[in-house]
């Protein structure tokens, strides 16, 4: 998508008021001076979107749309929710939601499940201040729900999230989704943007502060460090912007005015733990090769050792006549008792669409939903154990049980990678 972000320093535009009841009346058509291109001014006052590109641009559209119904939503209370195990993109995307929502007095709580497991994304919020709680399906049940007046999903559709049900169940509205991911369900909300084209929904959030929604300033850190925390999300999404598209690396120019460079190395350089490295190791010994698919299982991990699996994933396809990496284990919470399948995929073949290729290998619940799914590059599944989850103090039945699941994702797997082969013979 083409935007413009050089611009004169001042220019004229015609541009169209919308009717507000709280001003007085004006005429329809006005003459005004812009430096930028901008949004109308949080309080409501001004007199539209700068009308650039406005009939060929989706994001200057969707950024007009998205200004509308954070007017409509002005003076409330909000919670984003984001996936059970949020990275860098759904961190940096919620923290820049919450601060365009500020200006319209809507307050925000950035929530999730699961855990920050990855050193990077662990570093990024402690390093930045990025405001994510975490809330449990237990605590969320002790959680007065009715104070909020809306709930957005960002960088998911809520097929990821423990935390979904229990605000639905509240009777809490989803005001806006807002993804780069293929569409999983119907989605009823006020505003939608989902984009499975885009490479990282940074750039979706990117394109929203250069249309106006929020004009960053060098001069305030908390700006600075949301611009970090965006490009890291950007570059996260896009393997080091080497699968990059034209949109993306305008984002990331845009962000370079602002991100500090030294904290986004800091982050970088976050060192990964023992248990990972166990992980990568495990994955390597496991791992069987067919028609260039890597796929292996590592055994029971920590909930707090999740984000291990897409690591060992990320490094098993980097092995020679590999393009494809599937790396799976059971995670346990030990807390709640809860046990679930995790995998993810990697893969540099441009033809294979992660996405097609887990709901076909892993299909759907009894609801109708995936489990799992993907974009370009990189996908994964969760499915839940549920009666057999725990019960894992007897070493023999716990090994037991992993073998018929190891052999049960193998042979899913295995059914799309070598439909002619046995995949429990293949070992």
């Amino acid at each position: 998508m083409q935007l413009n972000s050089s611009f004169k320093q001042s220019e004229s535009f015609s541009l169209t008021k919308e009717p507000n009841p709280e001003e007085p009346e004006v005429d329809k058509e006005a003459e005004v001076t812009i430096t930028r291109p901008s949004l109308p001014a949080s309080t409501g006052e001004g007199v539209g979107i700068y009308l650039g590109q406005r009939n060929n641009s989706l994001a200057f559209q969707k950024s007009e749309e998205l200004q509308k119904t954070l007017l409509l939503h002005r003076h409330e209370r909000q919670l984003i929710i984001l996936q059970d195990f949020p990275d860098p993109d759904a961190l940096s995307c919620a923290w820049t939601y919450q601060l365009i929502a500020q200006q319209y007095d809507i307050k925000c709580e950035i929530i999730y499940a699961g855990t920050l497991s990855h050193q990077e994304n662990i570093a990024l919020v402690k390093l930045t201040g990025l405001p994510a709680q975490r809330w449990t399906p237990q605590t969320i049940k002790g959680k007065d729900l009715s104070c909020y007046q809306g709930f957005i999903l960002i960088d998911n559709q809520g097929t990821t999230s423990q935390l979904l049900t229990s605000v639905q169940q509240a009777g809490i509205p989803l005001v806006a989704v807002i993804d780069h991911h293929s569409l999983q369900t119907e989605l009823k909300a006020d505003f939608v943007d989902v984009r499975p084209y885009v490479r990282a929904t940074a750039t979706i959030f990117t394109q929203y502060l250069q249309a106006g929604l929020l004009g960053l300033d060098s001069s305030i850190s908390q700006h600075v460090k949301c611009a970090t925390a965006l490009m890291h999300g950007l570059r996260s999404d896009t393997n080091r912007l080497m699968q990059a598209q034209e949109e993306d690396f305008m984002a990331a120019a845009y962000l370079s005015r602002f991100y500090d460079a030294q904290l986004l190395n800091a982050i970088l350089q976050a060192n990964r733990s023992k248990r990972v490295m166990d992980v990568i190791e495990r994955s390597l010994k496991n791992r069987i090769v067919q028609n260039n698919f890597s796929i292996a299982g590592v055994g029971y991990l920590r909930y707090d050792d999740r984000d291990a699996i897409p690591q060992a994933a990320d490094f098993l396809v980097t092995e020679e006549n590999v393009h494809t990496a599937v790396v799976y284990g059971i995670v346990h919470d030990e807390d709640d008792e809860l046990e679930v399948v995790i995998g993810s995929l990697r893969t540099t073949k441009l033809t294979l669409d992660p996405d097609e290729f887990i709901k076909e290998a892993f299909g759907q619940d009894s609801t109708g939903r995936f489990f799992g799914g993907g974009r370009t590059g990189a996908g994964g599944f969760e499915i839940p154990m549920g009666f057999l989850s725990g019960g894992n103090e007897n070493s023999a039945y716990a090994r037991m049980k992993w073998e018929v699941f190891d052999a049960q994702i193998k042979q899913k797997l295995l059914r799309l990678v070598n439909p002619k082969d046995n995949p429990i013979q293949s070992e």
